[in-house]
């Protein structure tokens, strides 16, 4: 009888040993995911999706996610090529495109892109102006992401853009670039002006030509302006335009005055 029940206790417990065996065999890889697997140390290929079966103590396998990752570079502190000292951050968009590559050429493909794009950002940078940095982002941004893309393709990465976030400035240099961009609107405004005067001339003398040729407009011209002051009942100052006009143009202005006191 004793004996029985050993059996049954050896049974239950062998069969309980195959379960968890069994359970830790399997594993189910998703969609977005790969194993690498390792047999007895050597590298036998890569597993998923799906469900896999793990020999335990024979295989080893390491889980490598193929989703975009996206790592935020800290501000790096980058002196430009015309010595102006600037704070740049910036986001970096990858993914895995083999996995065998990322676990078998660098220990910790994470770490060492993040560490790579910090690197490569204060490079790449550093050899512009600050013009061209404030004005060139999108070229910037594709010169850093073309760099790490090649420098990251041997661990099976590919880095598919690069966008710097932020570029801080020191006060001194903001000053200067608002004293610098006022400047440049002042003389703007002056070029206007000039140009303004010039039209307004040009057209004066294409006036004082075409008068020239008619002077009998020139005449009813000055009678227009004489009639306009007059109705706005204002000091009348004439400078008549010819000497034989002179005396016609100061007996208007004074029968006007004389209007003007006669008035209630």
């Amino acid at each position: 009888m004793a004996d029985d029940v050993l059996v049954y206790v050896v049974a239950f417990f062998l069969i309980l040993f195959f379960l968890i065996l069994f359970g830790s065999a399997v594993k189910v890889v998703r969609e977005y995911e790969r194993r690498v697997m390792f047999s007895l140390g050597r590298l036998t290929g890569t597993k998923g999706p799906g469900v896999v079966f793990i020999w335990p103590i024979i295989n080893r396998t390491v889980l490598i996610d193929l989703r975009t990752l996206a790592i935020d570079v800290p501000k790096q502190q980058i002196v430009t090529r015309d010595n102006v000292s600037v704070q740049v951050d910036a986001v970096v968009y990858y993914r895995v495109i083999d996995p065998q590559k990322a676990v078998v050429q660098v220990q910790n493909y994470m770490l060492a892109t993040n560490l790579l794009a910090q690197t490569t950002l204060r490079d790449v940078l550093g050899q512009v102006e600050l013009d061209d940095l404030l004005s060139k982002r999108e070229e910037l941004n594709k010169r850093i992401q073309e760099h790490l893309d090649t420098q990251t393709d041997p661990w099976g990465i590919k880095v598919q853009s690069v966008t710097m976030r932020d570029v801080s400035l020191p006060d001194t240099m903001v000053r200067a670039i608002a004293k610098q961009a006022e400047a440049e609107r002042e003389r703007r405004s002056r070029v206007i002006m000039a140009e303004g005067e010039f039209q307004a001339a040009q057209k004066m003398l294409d006036a004082a030509k075409l008068y020239q040729g008619a002077p009998s407009a020139m005449k009813l011209r000055e009678l227009q302006t004489l009639a306009e002051i007059a109705r706005e009942k204002n000091l009348i100052i004439v400078t008549p335009t010819a000497a034989s006009g002179t005396g016609d143009a100061v007996a208007m202005a004074a029968a006007i005055t004389k209007g003007r006191n006669q008035e209630p």
